[in-house]
């Protein structure tokens, strides 16, 4: 593309008045930005549903979309759109330490607050008022709204020679995660299915602040549906105290 073409292209962007419409929201376990998965897929247990709003919550909207066993989800980080972009963030995946371009990181703190995410398409339902996606392995807070919706082609969305950069391999588990007499009871008298799981899922991540992980002493919270999650570290493993009610 020449220069002159170039020029022509971003002056029309910068004086077209762009917007963007919600096409649907998510509902997640997430009620904070807190201990959620810094990827998509590493709780892969975690249910979320993707309500579509008008006009586009038609059946037409949808039709072949359950022959695709993945999807890419277009979001803004809307806890973060009031928040100035920075040029340089501290990757946690570097611990928090070393600087890298905000380009080279997947940041909510970006020039446009955009994300995207892949998640597994669990089914579709049909209801009067519309159409819900149920999903699973969301990294998604409660209320994302969601831009697009794609579905994941294997062949061109799976490059096997591609390279990562400082994120070659999925984070590993770094805690064992146990659970205090009065939390597995708890666990087991609320209706949520798989909620032990998940719980293993998010916390086995060791989702602190690498500026935190020196302090054994305090006491951690997690909002996960209507439950906050309290949890600390005792003799390297996290143990899960109780389970209170929001």
């Amino acid at each position: 593309m020449s220069a002159s073409l170039v020029k022509l292209v971003i002056g029309f962007f910068m004086q077209t008045d762009w917007s963007f419409q919600t096409i649907g929201i998510i509902h997640s376990p997430f009620k904070q930005k807190f201990g959620i998965p810094r990827q998509a897929g590493l709780a892969q247990s975690t249910p979320a549903q993707l309500v579509l709003v008008p006009p586009f919550n038609c059946p037409q909207a949808v039709i072949g979309l359950e022959q695709f066993s993945h999807l890419w989800l277009s979001f803004v980080f809307h806890q973060s759109m009031l928040k100035k972009w920075q040029p340089t963030v501290r990757p946690p995946r570097l611990g928090g330490n070393k600087k890298m371009g905000v380009f080279a990181t997947r940041s909510p703190f970006r020039a446009n607050p955009l994300g995207l995410s892949v998640v597994q398409l669990d089914r579709i339902e049909h209801q009067k008022s519309g159409i819900i996606l149920h999903l699973l392995g969301a990294d998604l807070m409660d209320g994302t709204p969601i831009l697009d919706i794609k579905p994941y082609i294997r062949y061109a969305d799976c490059l096997t020679n591609a390279i990562s950069g400082f994120a070659e391999t999925a984070p590993s588990a770094q805690k064992n995660v146990i659970f205090s007499d009065r939390a597995t009871n708890q666990i087991k008298e609320h209706p949520q299915q798989g909620l032990k799981t998940l719980i293993i899922e998010i916390l086995s991540l060791d989702p602190r602040p690498a500026y935190q992980k020196d302090n054994l002493k305090r006491d951690y919270g997690i909002q996960l549906f209507d439950l906050d999650i309290k949890w600390h570290i005792v003799d390297e493993n996290i143990e899960v105290i109780e389970l209170i009610k929001l």
